[in-house]
């Protein structure tokens, strides 16, 4: 098992962060998703040391809102929940020179943010592909075996879960949906229909670029994500 580094384990605890606040701040999958995939974006060009990371989350979860059109969070409520996450012994922010700091501070950090990621604030998720691929997989299970087992739910979770690394950096989307329900089939050690014997494995008929070498190093990205939470744990 690949050990986490110091570096690795702040930005899994800050995309937790993430996760709190965008739940608080009742935002929907697509754009809480972008948040995360934003903030990655950022450490990767840019070094953990020289950043506060809470701050460009916060930024993160502020700016997601403006991409994703189907959902505006308030820079105000950003601000209120941010900091109330980070700070829950403290009393709530009052409009005073502490919350338009505060405030100040992450407007001025968007642009910045922005200018880093080169004005490329567009992200590409799997979800789409996960709905399409399952609907397909769904016909060609028998309708008993397919209702037994909570397999969309289950690569649900695990898409929610990847997010905490950044492959979505690294491989498309359309290969990480392929990766999340293949990790969802073994988890409940099923087996596509007729797969043995087809002339092709059943993810090449979803994307035929797709090996199965990649689908096994994007599995161990997120179980080397778990790995982290399980750390974190002990």
């Amino acid at each position: 098992m690949k050990m986490p580094d110091t570096e690795n384990l702040v930005h899994f605890r800050v995309v937790r962060f993430i996760y709190e606040a965008g739940l608080k701040l009742r935002m929907r999958t697509i754009p809480l998703s972008t948040t995360c995939v934003l903030y990655h974006r950022f450490f990767r060009e840019n070094k953990l040391d020289d950043f506060d990371p809470y701050l460009i989350a916060a930024t993160c979860l502020y700016l997601a809102g403006k991409v994703e059109e189907e959902q505006h969070i308030s820079l105000r409520d950003v601000v209120n929940v941010t900091y109330r996450t980070l700070n829950r012994e403290k009393p709530p922010l009052e409009m005073g020179d502490k919350y338009w700091q505060y405030r100040d501070t992450i407007v001025n950090c968007e642009l910045f943010l922005l200018r880093s990621l080169h004005f490329k604030s567009v992200v590409y998720h799997p979800h789409k592909f996960i709905l399409h691929y399952l609907k397909y997989l769904e016909d060609w299970f028998d309708p008993i075996t397919w209702s037994a087992f909570p397999l969309t739910r289950t690569c649900w979770g695990i898409l929610r879960d990847s997010y905490h690394s950044p492959i979505a950096l690294r491989f498309k989307p359309q290969h990480i949906a392929i990766a999340v329900i293949y990790m969802g089939l073994l988890s409940h050690g099923l087996e596509v229909p007729f797969n043995k014997t087809a002339d092709s494995p059943w993810w090449k008929v979803f994307k035929e670029d797709i090996t199965l070498n990649e689908i096994k190093d994007i599995i161990n990205e997120i179980v080397y994500a778990y790995d982290m939470e399980n750390m974190l744990q002990t």
